[in-house]
C-alpha cells in the first residue's frame, strides 16, 4: 500500500483512503478521528467522532451534547478494524485523554501523533513510543533555541516569589485545557496547600480533571466579594493570559503577572506582554524531546506539520531520514 492511501494532508486535514476517516479535520467531515481537545484539534460539526473517553468528555464540555452526530470512545492500546484500515490510539502525554494515533494496513504503519511531550506530567498519561514506518511530528517548538527548562524548577520560581511578595497576588496566565491544570497539580505536589483562585473561565474545566481522578485541592472563584483587593494578598490566582493585561486584573493587589508557557523561553515576547514572572512550561515537545523521540523510532519517513518544519526537516535530512514538511493550516500554537 502506498503510504498516501493510508494517510494524506488535504485541506480538510490529513485524511485516510483505505479507512475513510480524517485526523483532526478542520472543517466538518463523515467521520472524524480526534487526538485531543484543543480547539484547533477538536472540532464541532463532524457526523461521527472517534476519540478516548475523555477527550470526549471535554469536546461535549465546551460545546454541548450536540457536538457530532455519533460518537465513539476508544481504549488506549486497542486495535480496531475502520475500512481497511487498523486504528489504534496510544498515549501522547500531551493533555487528559491526548493520543497518538497509529493507522496500519498491508505491513504499513503510520503514527499520527498530534502533539505530544515527553516530560512529566501529573494530569495525564505519559507518552508511549509506538514503532513505526512513517512519523507524523508537531514542530510547535522546533528550533534549537527551544529547550525547555526543569518543570519544578519553574514552579519553585513561582514559590519563591510568593515567599518574596506576600502582599501581592500572582495571577498566572495559563491555558483553560491542560496547562491551568498542570500548574495547580505541581504547586500541590511542591507542597503548596492554600486555596488556589480561578477564574470564571477555568473552573468548568479544572472540575472535569477531578472528576477523572487529578486532585488539584482547595479551590475557589477569583471573585472579590468583599471589594478589599487586601483579600487576595498572597493569592495565586489561574487565569486566561489575555487577562493579565485586562481591567479584570486590577481587582487584585499589586499583582504580579506570571504566564506559563514555552514561550517564554523568549524574552522579548514575555516583555512585550508585560510579564513580570515568566515560566517556561510548555505541553509541547522542545526541540531535544522532538528530536530524541524520532531518533529512538527510527522510522524511515518523518513529516512535520503545524510549527516550526523547516528546521525539523533538515535535521531530519541530516541524519539520513527521509522528511518532509505537509505544510497544513488551522492549527495555533499561540495558546500555549
Amino acid at each position: 500500500m502506498r503510504a498516501e492511501d493510508l494517510l494524506c494532508p488535504t485541506p480538510a486535514g490529513l485524511y485516510s483512503k483505505a479507512g475513510d476517516f480524517h485526523v483532526d479535520p478542520t472543517r466538518p467531515v463523515p467521520r472524524a478521528l480526534i487526538t485531543h481537545g484543543h480547539a484547533d484539534h477538536a472540532r464541532p460539526g463532524h457526523g461521527a467522532v472517534l476519540a478516548t473517553r475523555e477527550t470526549l468528555r471535554i469536546m461535549e464540555s465546551r460545546y454541548g451534547e450536540g457536538f457530532a452526530g455519533t460518537t465513539e470512545a476508544a481504549r488506549l492500546g486497542e486495535t480496531m478494524a475502520i475500512g481497511d484500515a487498523a486504528v489504534t490510539f496510544q498515549p501522547a502525554g500531551h493533555v487528559l485523554g491526548s493520543a497518538q494515533i497509529l493507522v496500519e494496513a498491508d505491513g504499513l504503519r503510520i503514527v499520527a501523533s498530534g502533539d505530544y511531550k515527553r516530560s512529566a506530567d501529573p494530569t495525564c498519561r505519559a507518552f508511549v513510543p509506538v514503532p513505526c514506518d512513517i512519523f507524523i511530528t508537531e514542530a510547535t517548538f522546533a528550533l534549537p533555541v527551544f529547550r525547555h527548562p526543569d518543570p519544578e524548577a519553574e514552579i519553585a520560581k513561582l514559590l519563591s516569589s510568593l515567599a518574596r511578595f506576600p502582599e501581592r497576588a500572582h495571577l498566572v496566565g495559563a491555558y483553560s485545557l491542560g496547562k491551568a491544570q498542570r500548574v495547580i497539580r505541581m504547586l500541590r505536589d511542591a507542597g503548596y496547600e492554600r486555596t488556589i483562585y480561578l477564574h470564571g473561565a477555568m473552573e468548568k474545566l479544572c472540575r472535569l480533571y477531578e472528576e477523572e481522578g487529578v486532585a488539584l485541592g482547595d479551590l475557589a472563584p477569583a471573585t472579590v466579594a468583599t471589594g478589599r483587593k487586601g483579600d487576595f494578598a498572597g493569592a495565586v490566582v489561574i487565569c486566561p493570559p489575555a487577562q493579565i493585561a485586562e481591567r479584570w486584573a486590577r481587582r487584585f493587589p499589586d499583582p504580579v503577572a506570571c504566564f506559563a508557557s514555552g514561550w517564554m523561553r523568549i524574552r522579548q515576547r514575555a516583555k512585550a506582554s508585560g510579564v513580570e514572572l515568566p515560566l517556561i512550561l510548555s505541553d509541547h515537545a522542545d526541540w531535544d524531546e522532538l528530536t530524541a523521540t524520532i531518533t529512538e523510532l527510527a522510522p524511515r519517513e518523518v513529516w512535520v506539520t503545524h510549527g516550526r518544519e523547516e528546521a525539523l526537516v533538515r535535521w531530519c535530512e541530516l541524519q539520513g531520514i527521509a522528511a518532509r514538511p505537509l505544510h497544513m493550516v488551522g492549527y495555533e500554537d499561540e495558546a500555549e
